[in-house]
C-alpha cells in the first residue's frame, strides 16, 4: 500500500484511474520511499497494461530503485518480461549487489515459464544477439581498457585472485544482511561472540570469575 495515487493504481492494476492521473499531468516517474517507480510496482505484479500505459506517457524504463533494481529485476511474468526487454531493458544488467534479473527471479521462486524465458534471453545476451552496436570510438576505448586490464592481471595474478574472492565475499555478505536485516545480523553476531567466549572458557578451564570471587558471591 502507498499514499501516492498513481503508485497505488500500478499496484492494483487500475488502468482507467492510472490513465486519468497521467492525463492530468501526474509524473510517470514518481517514486515511493524505496525508490521504486510505478513501472517497478506494475512489473512486479505482472500488470503489463499499466507498464505499457506508463511507457506511453514517458516513464523511464531504465529507472532503478535505491538498490539498483530495474523493473525487470522485480518482474516474474512472461508477458511483462517480453514487454520490458523488447523496449530496451538489458537482461544482464546487475543491481548494487551484483544480481541479474534471472538471479533474483530464481531466488523468489517465480513460475518456471518466466525462468525459462529469462534463461533463454540471458543466453542470447551472452552470444551477443541482444547487444546494440558500438561506435568505432567506443570499440577502441573498450579494446584499450581490456588490454590494460589484461596486462595488469598478468603482472599481478595473485592480486586478481584476491580481488575476486574479496568481491564475491562482499556481495554474499551484502545479500545476507539485506535478506536478514541489519539488527538481526547484529544480534546474531553478538550471540555468536558470547557462545565463542563460553566455549573458550570451557575448553581452557579459565572462568571469567576466580574461585575467591565465586565464594564471595555465595
Amino acid at each position: 500500500q502507498t499514499s501516492v495515487p498513481l503508485l497505488q493504481s500500478c499496484i492494483d492494476g487500475d488502468l482507467p484511474f492510472g490513465k486519468r492521473l497521467l492525463e492530468t499531468g501526474c509524473d510517470p516517474n514518481i517514486r515511493d520511499n524505496r525508490g521504486r517507480t510505478g513501472l517497478h510496482l506494475a512489473a512486479a505484479r505482472g500488470n503489463v497494461d499499466i507498464c505499457r500505459l506508463l511507457h506511453k506517457f514517458g516513464a523511464d524504463l531504465l529507472a532503478t530503485d535505491y538498490q539498483g533494481n530495474t523493473a525487470l529485476h522485480l518482474c516474474g511474468h512472461v508477458d511483462t518480461i517480453q514487454f520490458l526487454v523488447s523496449n530496451g531493458l538489458k537482461i544482464d544488467i546487475c543491481n548494487h549487489n551484483g544480481s541479474t534479473p534471472l538471479v533474483l527471479a530464481k531466488r523468489r521462486g517465480v513460475n518456471k515459464d518466466a525462468i525459462r524465458l529469462l534463461e533463454g534471453l540471458e543466453e542470447q545476451e551472452v552470444k551477443g544477439f541482444n547487444r546494440g552496436p558500438h561506435s568505432k570510438l567506443e570499440t577502441m576505448q573498450m579494446a584499450d581498457s581490456e588490454s590494460a586490464m589484461e596486462s595488469h592481471s598478468l603482472l599481478n595474478p595473485n592480486l586478481q585472485s584476491s580481488e575476486g574472492v574479496l568481491s564475491s565475499f562482499r556481495t554474499t555478505w551484502q545479500e545476507f544482511v539485506e535478506d536478514l536485516g541489519f539488527w538481526r545480523v547484529l544480534l546474531l553476531l553478538v550471540v555468536i561472540a558470547l557462545l565463542s567466549l563460553g566455549i573458550a572458557y570451557y575448553v581452557s578451564g579459565v572462568l571469567p570469575f576466580s574461585t575467591s570471587q565465586l565464594e564471595l558471591v555465595h
